[in-house]
């Protein structure tokens, strides 16, 4: 370790304690680290302080949310806070030393996969825990957001806590694979498992990672995978694996692959399998056994199809295709499993239907027991960032302003055409890609004067599907990087135009975007970083940032990955440029990815997602990251913007809900000219395709403030309404009802009606939004306003000169600072025909009535919603207003007030097409 290293290492450790330190704080540490450093040492040291001082900065500036848990705890004995003090946590201690001491991760990223993996492992069974048991669950994070680390974590609490048999299923690729093994060996095995099958004190010299870190008594798992070429579970390694599940932790990485993961379950019951008398199986028992699936959407998915009815209920068993089935047949051969599965596009595993199962493989991989949405951290960088966010009032979505890091291409379509075959012959080389070369040895340049040499860098080139292909545009690529670095050697006689090309592209581009990044909040680039470094300080550095730089094609050999350790563990950066295909695509990892040039096309949200391989974390370096696509490209990756976000608001909003996994109705905004899919179609067997909008209809406030000044304003709001409408047209029912309403009236009581945050269903400024529109077209330009009040009420207070009788909904929110009616509902059904006649009211019950027959229901004497709503003139729309007793949550004497708002059907709407599983149709 360099005097840099220490010295950072001792400053992170004196900031420990501080959660948000400030700059005088941190200097502080560092000028105290730096003397500390002087007397152990014996001699001067000499690094950049300031430099160390803006490092830290950015690592203690981090900040990360709370998980969101969709939680199933039917069958789950609660065991964690009973246990954790009994627990050693030897391998996660181990870890946790190795983040803050040899990584150098923030304390805030730290404490967060703490608090995450605690969450996760309480919602797996108790390993102690005797009996059969089963679990589901999913963890779903951003792509390259650090889904590895906390996995990582999980296992090593996993296993301290008792869990036997660790496998981890990575891809579908050798190279992810071992990729995956090599991150293990480092966090949790200690050793290099390609040097060593099983660690001892003897193979001191292969230890590595945590291996490294002294502890009292060191404890090594045991391996059945290495991370070399052929370190997967095959027959060899099978043969010669002596040990025993049950006896000590084991771990498997392997990939998603008949013949793998045949052998493991082939191994599991040979050494451990016991017949089971009820069903004649041969299980495992008394074996703990924890199976993480990363990418848990590729390759696990059954896509064979299902046989349903037109309810969307299961017929009859099938036999699912053949990864899903081995990897349900493994859980189902252990009396005491847990799976969980982590992905960045979960699309495909919430559109598992969720009562499939079969006697032979068991359950599906739906995640019954739970869905864990893990927050983003502040200095990831997302799609969101990348791509921008356009303000959507319907959804929420605040506006988000891109990265200036895009370039749009437009020259590409004769070097590689969209539709080309394996034996295209690519012709000149665009312009675009030669720019995005020069913008790739700038980058490096810029990061060896900024004090980066020892970093990785590489630039992604994915073009095309063909390995033949590739190799040509590699081939292209080495010839062209070539002619630089002689031209950048020996200059260019008079015209120095390589150089000049160089320049102008610092002084154009590079100058002002690092100078904008490092402006806007959050601070993602120290600006005096930026403003340090000048074009002479660059222009001496150009040959030898592009003599560094290696031109690779990525075919999947272990090769590929390795080559970053082994230059890591010489103290150096490996300068690459990749380029490849589908070995790209998905989970691998790209260090210190700063230029990408894309051009592969998909029609799916989740491969265009996983294929985004320049989304994550870009520590002083973002300013020098670019990416080069097509306009094309641009604009799917905009609209995916908004479906994660949306996406992941729909989990935060059924979490805070309390809802389960089987009751997360999952829609999925669909691309407006179905140029992109949601998934691949076979893994959307069981989900169906509607539009949505405000027409026919409702909106309710089913959540409400506490705070008495925000009641009273809404109190006041609903009075001057009520004022100002003059006399009621009749009573019903002692609900007095005013008709012919004008519009005006209520857009303005909606404005300054303010409702709940988290209550979506009743946003105001959306409802505002929509009714606005159909006003020039004739639709709801007339109102009819009820204001309900219950003849035998507890409670009654007086309204607009009314003695009302208060409504009464029980509160059954956790929070202490709402109100949350019980089932999310505010409306009593047969409010919302009191704006209508006597005979349409049985028009609407007979229609209600056929439906329920032709469907085989009984008949009831309550009209159907929807059929209500179709009947109500598209120029009416009707406002209910509730006011509620408020003795269930105060003892003030305010009636809180409710809204409900029916909307009829519209002749000309804008409607949002989505893709919806069967939980969602049935709740809709």
């Amino acid at each position: 370790m360099n005097d840099y290293d220490q010295a950072r290492q001792m400053a992170q450790v004196l900031l420990k304690s501080e959660q948000r330190p400030t700059r005088e704080i941190i200097q502080k540490k560092v000028g105290l680290a730096m003397s500390t450093l002087r007397i152990s040492e014996s001699r001067d040291i000499q690094i950049d302080e300031d430099k160390l001082v803006r490092e830290l900065e950015t690592i203690f500036n981090i900040w990360i949310g709370t998980a969101t848990i969709l939680d199933n705890q039917e069958d789950h004995i609660p065991w964690l806070p009973d246990r954790r003090s009994k627990i050693s946590w030897y391998f996660w201690n181990r870890y946790v030393r190795y983040l803050e001491e040899e990584k150098g991760w923030a304390p805030a990223t730290i404490n967060s996969i703490a608090q995450q993996t605690d969450e996760i492992l309480e919602r797996l069974e108790d390993p102690q825990r005797p009996g059969i048991w089963d679990t589901r669950g999913m963890v779903v994070g951003e792509v390259q957001s650090g889904k590895t680390g906390n996995y990582t974590g999980l296992i090593c609490k996993a296993v301290d806590a008792g869990y036997k048999l660790i496998i981890v299923l990575t891809g579908l690729t050798d190279s992810l694979r071992s990729q995956t093994q090599i991150r293990l060996d480092e966090s949790f095995l200690g050793f290099d498992s390609s040097r060593v099958y099983t660690a001892s004190e003897e193979n001191k010299n292969a230890l590595v990672g945590v291996g490294m870190i002294p502890t009292e008594k060191a404890q090594y798992p045991f391996s059945g995978t290495t991370s070399a070429q052929k370190g997967d579970f095959n027959r060899k390694i099978v043969t010669q694996f002596g040990v025993v599940p049950g006896n000590v932790p084991i771990l498997l990485v392997v990939k998603k692959n008949k013949s793998v993961l045949t052998n493991i379950f082939n191994w599991a019951l040979a050494v451990r399998g016991e017949k089971d008398e009820k069903s004649g199986r041969r299980v495992v028992r008394e074996v703990p056994l924890l199976v993480l699936d990363d990418e848990a959407d590729s390759g696990s998915i059954d896509t064979n199809p299902l046989a349903l009815d037109e309810n969307g209920n299961l017929i009859e068993e099938h036999d699912p295709t053949t990864i899903n089935a081995l990897i349900r047949k493994l859980l189902h051969s252990f009396e005491q499993s847990a799976y969980v599965g982590y992905t960045a596009t979960p699309f495909a595993n919430i559109f598992i239907h969720p009562q499939v199962t079969n006697a032979n493989y068991g359950d599906d991989l739906f995640p019954q027991s739970f869905i864990i949405n893990l927050p983003t951290p502040s200095n990831y960088i997302g799609a969101s960032k990348v791509f921008g966010l356009d303000a959507d009032p319907t959804i929420s979505l605040d506006e988000i302003e891109r990265l200036p890091i895009i370039r749009s291409i437009d020259d590409e379509k004769e070097w590689m055409p969209d539709k080309h075959k394996k034996d295209h012959n690519p012709g000149e080389f665009p312009w675009s890609l030669k720019e995005a070369i020069t913008a790739f040895i700038l980058s490096c340049a810029v990061r060896m004067a900024r004090g980066q040499e020892k970093e990785h860098n590489s630039m992604l080139i994915h073009v095309t599907l063909f390995t033949d292909v590739q190799e040509k545009v590699t081939d292209q690529v080495q010839e062209y990087l070539t002619y630089l670095r002689r031209r950048l050697e020996y200059g260019d006689g008079n015209t120095s135009s390589v150089l000049k090309d160089f320049e102008q592209l610092w002084e154009k581009d590079f100058k002002p975007t690092s100078k904008s990044i490092a402006d806007s909040e959050p601070k993602l680039v120290p600006l005096d970083e930026v403003d340090s470094i000048s074009w002479e300080q660059i222009s001496v550095l150009l040959y030898h940032a592009a003599s560094k730089i290696q031109v690779k094609k990525i075919n999947g050999t272990v090769r590929d990955v390795l080559e970053y350790e082994e230059y890591k563990k010489k103290g150096l950066g490996l300068n690459v440029i990749a380029i490849g295909g589908n070995k790209l695509s998905r989970g691998l990892t790209l260090e210190g990815l700063t230029v990408s040039y894309y051009l592969r096309t998909s029609k799916m949200y989740d491969t265009l997602m996983q294929m985004g391989r320049w989304f994550g974390y870009r520590p002083g370096y973002l300013d020098l990251c670019r990416l080069y696509t097509t306009d094309d490209l641009i604009e799917r990756y905009e609209h995916i913007a908004i479906v994660n976000e949306e996406l992941r608001q729909e989990f935060d909003r059924m979490a805070y809900e309390g809802a389960t996994p089987d009751d997360f109705g999952l829609k999925v905004r669909t691309h407006p000219d179905n140029l992109i899919i949601v998934t691949a179609t076979n893994k959307m067997r069981a989900s169906t395709s509607i539009s949505l909008s405000y027409s026919r209809s409702l909106s309710e406030t089913t959540i409400f403030y506490k705070q008495e000044n925000l009641n009273q304003k809404n109190f006041d709001v609903t009075q001057e309404l009520l004022v100002n409408i003059s006399a009621y047209s009749r009573t019903e029912k002692y609900n007095y009802i005013w008709e012919k309403v004008a519009y005006d009236k209520i857009i303005n009581f909606l404005s300054d009606y303010k409702s709940h945050e988290k209550c979506q269903t009743a946003n105001t400024s959306l409802l505002i939004e929509y009714i606005k529109p159909r006003l020039h077209l004739n639709e709801l330009v007339s109102w009819t306003v009820i204001l309900i009040s219950k003849n035998k009420a507890k409670n009654s207070y007086p309204i607009a000169g009314h003695d009302i009788g208060l409504t009464k909904r029980t509160n059954v929110s956790k929070f202490l600072q709402e109100y949350r009616v019980s089932k999310s509902h505010l409306l009593s059904p047969p409010d919302e025909w009191l704006d209508l006649p006597k005979e349409t009211r049985e028009d609407i019950l007979a229609e209600s009535n056929d439906i329920r027959i032709k469907k085989g229901e009984k008949i009831s004497p309550t009209p159907s919603p929807n059929v209500i709503r179709s009947k109500r003139p598209s120029t009416n729309g009707l406002l209910i207003l509730y006011p509620l007793d408020p003795e269930e949550i105060t003892n003030s004497k305010i009636p809180i007030i409710g809204f409900v708002i029916s909307f009829p059907n519209s002749k000309i709407t804008a409607e949002v097409e989505y893709r919806v599983n069967p939980t969602f149709l049935e709740q809709l």
